[in-house]
């Protein structure tokens, strides 16, 4: 039995089972379109399911000594481990990964799960003073309860186990729904990993279902008092308003529209290798990819032209090739908005350098330039293979064209000037950017998260226990109070 095949069910209270829908998600490998798994879509009576079971189970989780519930998160590390080349495999097939993105994504997975140890004893309480004789203010950090978390689909496993982990961690229960196209990696594999690892059952539910048959369901709930959405900015949007109806607290990790900022002084081939690095990674199915490249015009030339050939040598094609640079996108929708986002910006003028074809869910790598300052391309999230190279004429028209978007989440900046880099870093309104780097990057316990439509909150480390945990204030009155009447 096929890894698809054994966890194309629902996993609610600790038992595998089928949803209750009438139709079923059909997982498709992007690359050759072959059948993964067929899975009964779940309802809003299996949602409702789910929420229940976690919050029974949450209540005796959270006063489980927090030194007995990190020892799921060592047993879930060690799986992993043990089972890495199934699930690179699976990664491979379900999205489409190359060889380097799932090494990229189970490395960081296990990174955040080792965090996830740590985060199970790090919640601290205060005692505060008060004007008041006799009284003691004790600040009480605890769970929120129950957590909803919604995954997206280019980084479904490591995405999903990045908020399940801590939230668990930090005595939650929690309900997970993958996207549709990656129910496996983003859902029914997490909660194997978790049930093998030995986690109670309720805490951890996953629902494989799609807004066409629940709509707001899992957000609406009045079980859960959060949401960790990761995903577009327009459904981010949508997740945001519907939280602030129902009083949650939602954790959003929109899309981006990156700048990696080429300054003249800049080591020209390693910003060359970086800035390849940070458009074509995961086929630029990445919300941090860099989508466009600002280049000092005194350097443009001779940038560019190593930035071609640089692209020229990527391997598009299967991604179960060890050799292949760029797989698939994650289906025909994706890879027909993308061939059309780069005819359209063409025909309005800019001139292709580079400019890829494409082949089922395969699109070859383009370079773009010579766009249009009032073009809408240029403020928009592209996540595909497509890159904008833009000159620009000193700092401050840097900074300018690397704040016109509605995004703010990653950006980079390359100079022989560390400082000087800073400074500009500072003047972009981005949540993350990096000097003489790339623009993806993610580490366990740095705040992670955006600024604008890319998002609000953050996520890693310290970030974890403000996501996912509340403050309680309990007064002790030793002695006695006086009161007015």
């Amino acid at each position: 039995m096929s890894l698809f095949t054994e966890l194309a069910h629902q996993y609610i209270d600790g038992e595998w089972r089928p949803g209750s829908g009438s139709w079923d998600i059909i997982d498709f490998n992007p690359y050759n379109g072959e059948k993964l798994a067929s899975i009964p879509v779940a309802t809003a009576v299996e949602v409702d399911q789910a929420y229940r079971a976690a919050e029974r189970a949450q209540v005796a989780w959270a006063e489980t000594n927090p030194y007995a519930r990190r020892a799921v998160f060592e047993n879930a590390l060690r799986i992993i481990e043990e089972r890495e080349a199934e699930i690179t495999e699976a990664i491979i097939a379900e999205l489409g990964g190359t060889h380097l993105k799932a090494g990229f994504e189970l490395h960081l997975a296990k990174e955040f799960l080792r965090e996830a140890i740590q985060l199970a004893l790090r919640p601290e309480g205060r005692i505060l003073p008060s004007p008041v004789d006799g009284k003691e203010n004790r600040v009480y950090r605890l769970p929120v309860g129950v957590v909803g978390v919604i995954s997206p689909f280019n980084f479904p496993f490591l995405l999903s186990i990045k908020s399940v982990a801590p939230s668990l961690a930090l005595g939650n229960a929690v309900v997970l729904k993958p996207h549709q196209n990656t129910p496996i990696c983003g859902g029914a594999l997490v909660g194997k990993v978790f049930e093998d690892a030995g986690l109670p059952p309720g805490l951890l539910n996953v629902v494989i279902t799609d807004i066409a048959e629940i709509g707001d369901a899992l957000i609406e709930h009045p079980v859960p008092k959060a949401i960790s959405f990761t995903g577009s900015d327009k459904v981010g949007q949508h997740v945001a308003t519907v939280c602030a109806a129902n009083f949650k607290r939602a954790i959003l990790e929109l899309g981006g529209n990156s700048a990696l900022i080429v300054l003249a002084d800049a080591d020209i081939d390693y910003a060359v290798d970086a800035a390849v690095f940070s458009r074509y990674v995961h086929q630029g199915q990445v919300c941090m990819a860099a989508n466009r490249v600002l280049v000092d015009r005194a350097i443009e030339q001779e940038f560019t032209e190593k930035f071609v050939a640089k692209v020229r040598t990527l391997k598009v094609g299967d991604p179960a090739d060890p050799a292949t640079h760029i797989g698939p996108l994650i289906n025909s929708r994706q890879a027909d908005a993308v061939t059309t986002l780069v005819a359209q910006t063409v025909e309005a003028g800019a001139t292709a350098l580079l400019r890829g074809g494409s082949e089922g869910n395969l699109v070859e790598p383009s370079v773009l330039t010579g766009i249009a300052t009032d073009s809408p391309v240029l403020g928009q999230e592209i996540f595909g293979p497509v890159v904008l190279i833009v000159p620009f004429d000193g700092e401050d028209d840097a900074v300018r064209i690397a704040n016109d978007t509605p995004y703010g989440l990653s950006g980079a900046v390359h100079t022989a000037d560390v400082e000087r880099g800073v400074a500009i870093a500072k003047r972009i309104n981005t949540g993350m950017i990096h000097i003489n780097d790339s623009t993806v990057h993610d580490e366990p316990i740095v705040p992670f998260g955006g600024e604008k439509h890319s998002g609000s909150g953050r996520l890693n480390g310290e970030s974890m226990i403000e996501a996912f945990t509340t403050q309680k204030w309990i007064s002790v009155q030793y002695g006695r109070s006086r009161f007015p009447f």
